[in-house]
């Protein structure tokens, strides 16, 4: 039962008031919000205090008073994003899937289109700037701030930005890698990098160099094969695993061939969404199925390394000495696993040339290897990928005038893969150890970042002024991390973008830097609840209590009060007029509905066990 019964309309919105005019909304200039008071003659609390000369008395002995904003506190807070964002049924959000994905792996066109409908869908854009280089970004601790230096690349002005989060969202793979071989300035054909392609360019009755076998030379080199009248000399060192395509088995089985989805298929998961939903559940689950592929000597590792040994020589039967000289000593799934379909059977074709030798130098007019022998070449294609697991490459200064270069100098520690220590209110979305063996990398970019908006949330819920994850967490997590790998193959001996070289004082070793220490659904799981004990808190100072000046400083307290957002009592839903039951919707009921005799048997639960 309530303390206080109910009462007429006319006096709970007393002179006809309307809730909505009580309540202001955020306001982008404003460094308190206020809250208008709730009658003529309401103070704090909404309690009116009038003539009443002993509270008038208390009130003047206190050094704190309540903050007058409903306890949701949505304070005005800045967050400042550096960076945009991808098989395609896997790639899309899971809030809104695209059932006219032309293949299981859709080309890069379709799935920016994909992406670039999204954010118009919900309003993206109106907080991007593109062309727009960052220069520095740099804590300032007495503030609670960042103060970030960026170029407008339009115009060449720059100007200054202060944010109280920021958020880098720039990716593991966006730092070109170029191949530091000898002479690569000197050649005069046309030279691009797979992450730097020349859209304008013709390839028709080229002779193409293509330099690398990673994941982008083995999803180049059949497209460029396929062109008219063109030449190409793949210059591939390395050895590498092919796997079968992902997904093949569960395509076969619904009459599917070649990753192309028919016209018909399209259409019937256009007018047909459970069909879809179900298509798709298939393929989140054939991805989520085969986390052992990466423990050593997992039953499904050693099955599928079978697999994969007798599906690369099926492929490469035309040119068995291929085959010998690609086939690794290392186990799947160490280097990126790639499906790569047509890789392979490209790499027989008459108008490709398998290159295993070394390069020495590139020339004016083409590439030299180690056997002196000279491949002239028109155009040369680097895959040679990336720079993972480092630094932005501009400045970005934490607490203490820390360089986030000189912190992470020996290797990119971090915690949960989305913050480190020394950088308060600073988050990272696929930052080191975010990327995933197995699984899809979608839902844990959704993970972090759903993580990542309840730490926005209660720092500007409880009045945070910093943030920072504590030094330990970060020890721990990396410890974990490295203890972890031990048992999986990416350990295994071989070079990988997953790897960083590590000095430990004892020699130096591969430690795993760009993975998370886990599968998709285990990731998904550790970021559900955030463990707010695991971070260090600096509170906003309160606001000068009128009357207490510079002679009253014995009264004010030495320290704010981390409690201050519980705000004046009153609830934003209270002040609006609206929701005020909102617990008893269905949509908040349903999940938390019992089951009769036997609560603890909710399916709900059985899927997703329950959390704090």
């Amino acid at each position: 039962m309530s303390a206080i019964p109910n009462i007429p309309e006319n006096i709970s919105h007393p002179n006809g008031t309307n809730p909505e005019d009580l309540h202001v909304r955020n306001r982008a200039d404003a460094e308190d919000v206020e809250i208008p008071h709730i009658g003529d003659t309401a103070e704090e609390n909404g309690i009116s205090d009038g003539t009443n000369a002993s509270t008038n008395r208390a009130s003047s002995k206190r050094s704190f008073r309540v903050h007058d904003a409903p306890v949701e506190n949505h304070r005005p807070i800045k967050v400042i994003v550096i960076g945009a964002g991808y098989s395609a049924h896997s790639y899309q959000y899971s809030f809104d899937p695209n059932p006219s994905w032309s293949s299981l792996y859709a080309p890069g066109a379709e799935i920016r289109s994909y992406l670039d409908t999204i954010a118009r869908r919900y309003g993206v854009e109106r907080f991007t700037k593109f062309k727009h280089q960052i220069r520095h970004c740099v804590w300032d601790a007495d503030e609670g701030r960042w103060h970030i230096r960026v170029k407008d690349l339009n115009t060449g002005h720059e100007i200054e930005e202060t944010s109280d989060i920021l958020l880098s969202a720039r990716g593991n793979l966006n730092n070109i890698s170029w191949p530091k071989i000898p002479g690569l300035n000197e050649f005069q054909g046309e030279v691009m990098h797979s992450a730097k392609w020349n859209e304008s360019y013709d390839f028709t009755g080229k002779r193409i160099g293509v330099i690398g076998c990673g994941s982008s030379a083995i999803q180049i080199i059949p497209q460029l094969q396929k062109l008219p009248q063109t030449q190409l000399s793949c210059f591939i060192r390395g050895r590498t695993w092919i796997s079968p395509s992902f997904g093949s088995q569960l395509f076969s089985s619904l009459g599917l061939n070649d990753f192309i989805i028919p016209e018909a298929r399209i259409k019937q998961f256009l007018e047909n969404p459970p069909e879809y939903e179900d298509f798709r559940q298939k393929v989140e689950e054939d991805g989520n199925a085969i986390h052992g592929v990466t423990l050593k000597n997992h039953p499904v590792q050693l099955a599928g390394q079978t697999a994969f040994e007798e599906g690369m020589r099926d492929r490469l039967s035309r040119k068995p000495e291929i085959y010998d000289k690609m086939l690794p000593s290392f186990a799947p799934g160490c280097r990126r696993l790639t499906p790569g379909p047509g890789f392979l059977e490209a790499l027989c074709e008459d108008n490709v040339k398998f290159i295993p030798q070394s390069i020495s130098r590139i020339e004016s007019t083409g590439v030299r290897t180690y056997d002196s022998q000279l491949h002239n070449v028109d155009v040369l294609v680097c895959a040679t990928g990336f720079h993972v697991s480092a630094p932005p490459p501009f400045p970005v200064i934490g607490s203490n005038g820390t360089p986030l270069t000189q912190h992470w100098s020996k290797r990119a520690t971090n915690y949960l893969s989305l913050a480190t220590d020394n950088f308060p209110n600073h988050f990272m979305m696929l930052g080191p150890n975010a990327a995933i063996g197995s699984g899809s990398l979608t839902m844990m970019i959704e993970a972090v970042g759903d993580y990542i908006v309840k730490c926005v949330r209660k720092i500007q819920k409880e009045n945070v002024k910093s943030m920072a994850i504590k030094k330990e967490r970060v020890d721990d997590f990396v410890e974990y991390a490295d203890a972890y790998f031990e048992k999986t193959v990416f350990m295994d001996q071989c070079r990988s973008w997953y790897k960083t070289v590590v000095d430990s004082g004892e020699g130096k070793e591969d430690k795993v830097t760009g993975l998370w220490p886990g599968s998709t659904l285990h990731c998904i799981e550790a970021l559900r609840s955030p463990r707010w004990e695991d971070y260090d808190y600096e509170s906003l100072p309160e606001p000068v209590v009128d009357g207490e000046g510079d002679g009253d400083e014995g009264r004010k307290k030495k320290r704010p009060n981390a409690m201050a957002w519980l705000g004046n009592g009153w609830s934003e839903n209270q002040i609006e007029g609206r929701d005020l039951a909102w617990y008893l919707q269905p949509k908040w009921l349903d999940e938390r509905k019992p089951v009769p005799l036997k609560p603890e048997e909710n399916e709900v639960y059985k899927a997703r066990a329950f959390s704090h």
